[in-house]
C-alpha cells in the first residue's frame, strides 16, 4: 500500500463528506458573488468565470455564464488529470461543476427556475445605483470567501488553476505570474467588450475595468486569509540562563505547555536551554512580564501563528 493509500485510509468517511459539503457551500458563495452582485454591474473577476461572462455580455446575454464555464472548464480539466494526476480529480469536478450550476440556477437560467433572478432584487438594484462601490465590495467578499473554502478543503475551480499548475510542472513559470496574466488578460478583454458593444451606460468601460482590478485584489487576499488565517497565537522563543525558572511559570501559571531545547552559544561557546512555547495573543503580554521579572537579560523572539492542532487550541477546520 502506498503513502497516499495509507493517509486517505486514514481519513474517516465522515471526514470526506463533510469536505465535499464545505466545497459545495464555498461554490455557492462564490456563485452569489458572481450571478448576483457582478453579472449585472459588468465588473468582471479574472479566469474563466470572467471569460463567460465576457461572452455572455458579447451574445447580448442570451448564453448562461454557468454553461459556458463548464464547457470551458471541462477540456482544462481533463488536460489538468492528464498532466498533473488524480490531484485534479473528483474534488475539481465537483468544485467548477457546482459553481457553474449555482451561477445559473441564482440567475433563474435553469429551466423551473426562472423565478429565481435574484440579482433583480430591489435590494439589490439599488445598491447597484445608489452604492456600486459597497455592492463590487460584498461581490469581491464572496467570491473570495466562497474560493477560499474550496480551496481550504481540498477543492478547485479549475479554470486558472490548471494552468498555474502546468505552467510550473512544464515551463517552470511562477504560479502567481499565471494567475496575474491570465486574469489581466481577460478583465482587459472584458473591458474592451464592455467598451465597444456600449454596455456602459452609467460607468465608462475603463472605471469597470478598474473596479474588476480592485475585485481581484480583494478577492484573492480575503483567499489568503482564509488559507493562512488570522494570526490567532503567537509561538515565542526565549534564550535565558534561567529558563527551567520561566518554563515552570509557563506551565503552572499560565497553563501553557513548553518546550526546553539543548543549545549552544556560539560567542560564549556556552551550553544554554531554549523554551519554545505557544500561546494566545492576550497572553504574550503576561509571558514578557514573567520573562523580565525572572531575567530581564533573557532574549526573546515572537512569531505569529497561523495555524495550531492541539490541546488548549482551537483548529480552523
Amino acid at each position: 500500500m502506498s503513502a497516499k493509500q495509507k493517509i486517505v485510509k486514514l481519513i474517516p468517511t465522515r471526514t470526506i463528506i463533510t469536505e465535499y459539503i464545505a466545497i459545495l457551500f464555498g461554490a455557492f458563495i462564490m456563485a452569489a458573488g458572481i450571478a448576483i452582485f457582478l453579472v449585472d454591474a459588468k465588473v468582471v473577476p479574472g479566469g474563466v468565470s470572467g471569460l463567460a461572462m465576457a461572452l455572455h455580455y458579447l451574445s447580448g446575454d442570451r448564453i448562461p455564464i454557468g454553461l459556458t464555464m463548464w464547457i470551458f472548464n471541462i477540456p482544462l480539466y481533463i488536460w489538468g488529470v492528464r498532466e498533473l494526476g488524480k490531484q485534479f480529480g473528483a474534488r475539481t469536478f465537483v468544485g467548477f461543476s457546482a459553481n457553474s450550476l449555482f451561477i445559473d440556477l441564482l440567475r433563474g437560467e435553469i429551466p423551473g427556475f426562472s423565478g429565481v433572478r435574484l440579482h433583480e432584487h430591489p435590494a439589490i438594484v439599488n445598491l447597484r445605483h445608489g452604492d456600486f462601490l459597497f455592492l463590487i465590495l460584498i461581490g469581491s467578499v464572496l467570491l473570495g470567501l466562497g474560493l477560499g473554502i474550496i480551496f481550504k478543503f481540498r477543492g478547485s475551480t479549475a479554470g486558472s488553476d490548471v494552468l498555474a499548475a502546468v505552467g510550473q510542472k512544464r515551463w517552470g513559470l511562477k504560479p502567481g505570474m499565471v494567475f496575474m496574466a491570465v486574469d489581466s488578460l481577460v478583465i482587459s478583454f472584458a473591458g474592451f467588450v464592455i467598451h465597444f458593444k456600449h454596455l456602459a451606460t452609467d460607468r465608462p468601460a475603463l472605471t469597470l475595468t478598474l473596479y474588476a482590478f480592485f475585485l481581484l485584489f480583494v478577492s484573492s487576499r480575503l483567499v489568503d486569509v482564509i488559507l493562512d488565517g488570522f494570526d490567532y497565537a503567537r509561538s515565542a522563543l526565549i534564550v535565558s540562563d534561567k529558563a527551567d525558572e520561566i518554563s515552570q511559570h509557563i506551565v503552572a501559571d499560565m497553563g501553557r505547555g513548553a518546550t526546553l531545547v539543548d543549545a549552544q552559544g556560539v560567542f560564549t561557546n556556552q551550553p544554554r536551554k531554549v523554551i519554545y512555547t505557544v500561546l494566545s495573543r492576550k497572553e504574550i503580554g503576561t509571558l514578557v512580564q514573567v520573562v523580565k521579572a525572572i531575567d530581564p537579560k533573557a532574549f526573546v523572539i515572537l512569531n505569529n501563528v497561523h495555524e495550531v492542532l492541539g490541546e488548549g487550541f482551537r483548529g480552523r477546520i
